[in-house]
């Protein structure tokens, strides 16, 4: 992922890459531990502020997606993101290098038709292949208020968390990326009393 992320980059494409440019987990759940929360509490509800990032960046921010579908099955999450790009219309170009998978050595049916069952054979390849997709089918976000309603709220606190991640003063452990997790995604009869 890394290696497509810098290839892209180096042909000028701005990229979010998840585990690079999104929260890191293991510095906002030690955060959140210290405040009081039990480990799994705090990591469930990391795990929906996670989830909101990443929708929001895909729905909002990015313009198209570059799959990864290596593996002998995709990675679950590459393939949620792979879906909610192509209902909302996004460029979305996949990438395989390998011959694993569950069928034949055929990619399944139900991934490969989200790309028109077309994918790229080679890293070097992508940046082309994705400049092609963005001029067959134009960046066209749908407008905020088409959205489905949860569609939108996890776009919403995406939004929101993604500007605390990214004011100057915060870093990736920062007080106060945990502090919108906490108002965001933990009820408040779930908060802990301070002393």
């Amino acid at each position: 992922m890394t290696e497509i992320a810098d290839v892209l980059s180096a042909d000028g494409f701005p990229v979010f890459l998840p585990h690079r440019d999104g929260m890191e987990f293991r510095c906002v759940h030690q955060v959140l531990v210290e405040r009081g929360w039990q480990a799994a509490t705090a990591a469930h509800h990391l795990h929906a502020a996670i989830f909101a990032l990443d929708v929001f960046q895909l729905a909002s921010e990015c313009g198209g997606m570059v799959w990864n579908l290596n593996g002998r099955t995709p990675d679950e999450g590459a393939v949620s993101e792979a879906a909610i790009a192509w209902t909302l219309g996004k460029p979305l170009v996949a990438f395989s290098d390998d011959a694993r998978s569950l069928i034949a050595g055929q990619i399944n049916p139900l991934l490969a038709g989200l790309v028109n069952f077309e994918t790229v054979r080679a890293i070097d390849e992508i940046p082309a292949a994705l400049q092609t997709a963005f001029e067959s089918q134009p960046l066209s976000s749908p407008p905020a208020e088409s959205l489905a309603p949860n569609l939108q709220r996890a776009v919403d606190e995406g939004r929101r968390l993604w500007a605390a991640m990214t004011a100057e003063e915060t870093t990736g452990c920062d007080e106060a990326i945990a502090d919108v997790v906490v108002r965001l995604f933990i009820p408040e009869q779930e908060r802990p009393a301070l002393i």
